[in-house]
């Protein structure tokens, strides 16, 4: 069954400015062109909804612009996971604001997280926006132009069971051409309890496998050679075919996208750690083009506050699949989410997590203090009772101690050579090219007559920091 190799049916709505995968965005009006601009904040996931938004959008007559001067239409696709995301959500919408004095007439709009978490505040209280669009309700957005555009506020937020986007083919924004997300599910059933996902995203579910691997298709044909699977949890896709009856798990849709050409790389976010499995594993190693790169968060190394957390593992649990991974695929990279200062942590436990840094082994890792945000079960549980300075000391600890071990993970890759995909000009010079090894990790060499973006190419590590890798091209 999972050598099906489908082709773009039904995913065929594409943009006429889409050329090789990359959206023609117009600077100046015509007459009679309606435009529209977006800017994401957040999560991939975010991301890779302004591409369907896009999409949308298209289909009902605008255009994209990266000049906003000239948008009949200004939208933010918002992330609701720290207080900080809000704060810089809430000073762009003031710019927009102002700018509305210049232009009227100009809609804006708030998409995603945000939109339904505050959509009384932004519609209502603050009367900065015209429209608050959840992120099921994304079809509906040119019915809600419409009415905001005759005078009254345009609102959906309803979280939908059934909604995947699945037969809507995003507008790749901003691509650089080589890489790609493919959104293989939405939604979240964990009820981690310092997290909002649930609230604001809904219900899981997961998205027609054929489609994804049709998307997956599409892309390569357009050049791209390389895609990210995403989901909150991907670990616990589960699609059933209606004829068939045959159970699509995680794994099995893993060989099914990597199954449509060795040159197609692939990679996935988001794991968790009480659903990552053996065969996951197990498919992960006997395919050369998925990448060696597992991000599984971790969030803290003890197993009181992890229970606190609601993240249904322990330690012991935690420590396991670690060593799984290492043992099931030797070459793997495993990155983390980490939380400092989470309700009633012990200075104890947090030297647990700083422990897991070390024992993880981990090559990088996304690190925070705790952000208490309203509606989630800690908020209404639990006294967020860690001083802000406390937090933010043990946040430092552990930045300085993963700096360390990155640094000492990318030392080993010294002398090792590694086959590269190129993403484009490094930001430093545009005598280097980017790109990324198999574990994820970005690595700088000098430029060669006859490759470009997208090329793969063999390169020996030289040099190292705790972010990056410096080399040179091989011959292999």
């Amino acid at each position: 069954m999972y050598n099906d190799n489908p082709t773009l049916e039904g995913l065929n709505k594409r943009i006429d400015e889409e050329k090789q995968g990359e959206v023609f965005f117009k600077e100046s009006a015509a007459e009679g062109e309606k435009f529209f601009y977006i800017e994401s904040y957040g999560c991939q996931m975010n991301f890779s909804d302004s591409e369907i938004v896009a999409s949308i959008l298209a289909e009902a007559g605008f255009q994209a612009t990266r000049n906003m001067e000239i948008a009949d239409l200004i939208l933010i696709n918002t992330c609701s996971i720290r207080e900080k995301a809000e704060e810089t959500v809430r000073k762009r919408l003031r710019i927009f604001d102002k700018m509305k004095e210049n232009r009227p007439g100009t809609l804006v709009g708030v998409l995603g997280c945000m939109a339904e978490r505050l959509k009384t505040k932004f519609l209502d209280e603050e009367k900065l926006v015209d429209m608050v669009v959840g992120p099921d309700a994304y079809r509906d957005l040119p019915k809600l132009v419409s009415t905001a555009e005759d005078g009254d506020k345009g609102i959906n937020v309803f979280l939908s069971r059934e909604e995947t986007y699945a037969d809507i083919a995003p507008m790749r924004l901003d691509s650089n051409g080589v890489s790609a997300f493919i959104s293989i599910m939405r939604g979240c059933d964990n009820m981690c309890s310092f997290c909002v996902v649930p609230f604001t995203r809904g219900r899981e579910r997961s998205r027609d496998a054929f489609s994804v691997v049709a998307e997956a298709n599409d892309l390569y044909s357009k050049g791209y050679r390389e895609v990210t699977l995403l989901g909150q949890n991907v670990d616990s896709y589960k699609w059933e075919n209606p004829e068939s009856k045959e159970v699509v798990n995680f794994a099995n849709l893993l060989e099914m996208v990597a199954k449509v050409h060795p040159d197609l790389r692939v990679r996935f976010s988001t794991s968790h750690p009480k659903d990552i499995t053996d065969e996951v594993l197990h498919t992960m190693a006997a395919y050369e083009n998925i990448c060696k790169y597992i991000h599984l968060p971790v969030q803290s190394g003890n197993s009181r506050v992890l229970d606190l957390m609601n993240r249904t593992y322990d330690r012991e649990w935690y420590t396991e699949r670690v060593e799984a991974i290492y043992r099931i695929i030797p070459d793997c990279a495993i990155s983390s989410d980490i939380i400092a200062g989470f309700c009633t942590e012990t200075e104890e436990e947090h030297q647990e997590t700083l422990s897991m840094i070390e024992l993880a082994d981990y090559s990088m890792s996304y690190m925070f203090y705790y952000s208490e945000r309203p509606g989630t079960l800690a908020a209404r549980k639990f006294e967020d009772d860690i001083p802000l300075e406390v937090k933010k000391r043990r946040l430092q600890e552990i930045i300085r101690l993963q700096n360390q071990v990155s640094f000492r993970h990318n030392k080993r890759d010294i002398g090792k050579t590694f086959k590269v995909l190129i993403e484009g000009d490094s930001k430093r010079s545009d005598q280097d090219f980017k790109g990324r090894n198999t574990q994820n990790k970005m690595i700088v060499f000098p430029k060669k007559d006859g490759l470009k973006p997208g090329d793969y190419t063999w390169v020996k590590v030289q040099d190292a920091t705790s972010a990056t890798l410096m080399g040179e091209i091989v011959e292999k």
